[in-house]
Parts: structure tokens; sequence; C-alpha cells
């Protein structure tokens, strides 16, 4: 069965912030780290991979992407400090 994730990259610790949506989180945060695409991440070197959530439905993904592109930049904070406390980058663990 297909999946879907949502991510959060980080700068660095509290530092500026992207929500994304993909279906291979492994091939789409190696492309953020190493600016396979020209845009927001590359410019503000925003990499580091800090909360993810699996999803079976692209639409139910999706949905959840929107909808934390509009939460307040506190609850995203939030949000990776109750899952992520150290702000540890988690793409070594999805490599694994």
């Amino acid at each position: 069965m297909k999946q879907y994730f949502v991510y959060i990259l980080s700068s660095r610790k509290n530092g500026t912030l992207y929500v994304g949506v993909t279906s291979n989180l492994q091939k789409r945060i190696w492309e953020h780290k190493n600016a396979a695409a020209k845009g927001f991440t590359s410019k503000y070197n925003v990499h580091r991979l800090v909360h993810y959530e699996i999803f079976d439905d692209p639409e139910n993904a999706i949905k959840r992407e929107k909808r934390l592109k509009f939460w307040l930049r506190q609850w995203k904070l939030d949000l990776i400090n109750k899952h992520n406390r150290e702000w540890t980058d988690l793409y070594e663990r999805i490599c694994a």
C-alpha cells in the first residue's frame, strides 16, 4: 500500500519552518538537503527534517498539509517539541 507523508523542515532549532507533502519522503528530503530544486528551502537553508506524519490516503495527507500551513507558528513549534524535543534531524532515521 502506498504511503503519503506530511513533513516539517527547519533551518535549526526554532528556526525557519517549511511544511510539505510527498509520497516518497526519503527522496524528497534528499532533494531539499541537496538543493535539487531552487526555492524557499534552498534560499533559507531549510533542510532539517524535524517532524513527519504518515497517511494511507493522499487526500488526507494534502488536507493535513494545508491545515498545518495555516497553523500559527507557535502551534507548529509545540507539535515539533511534543514529538522531537531535541529537534533531531530525522532524515537518518527514515534512511535506516
